[in-house]
């Protein structure tokens, strides 16, 4: 299962979305968009959004801590 969170530094939500992988054990790879305008534009162009969390799930994508949505995704007990 391939992981991808987009964040920056100074968002809770990131915060709490990598605290909720990290509890369950689930690998992520973090992409920081403040240090990266080519990961931002990326986020832009397969989310839509401009905002973070945006999670990679295996290629679907889930805008913001969707808590209920990112469970189902990694196919995990809520």
């Amino acid at each position: 299962m391939a992981v991808t969170i987009y964040t920056t530094p100074t968002c809770p939500h990131c915060a709490a979305a990598k605290r909720f992988l990290r509890e369950r054990s689930v690998p992520f790879r973090e992409v920081d968009v403040s240090r990266s305008a080519a990961a931002a534009q990326e986020v832009v162009r397969r989310s839509g959004q401009m905002g973070v969390p945006v999670i990679d799930v295996n290629g679907r994508i889930i805008v913001g801590f969707d808590r209920p949505r990112l469970v189902q995704a990694l196919g995990l007990r809520g």
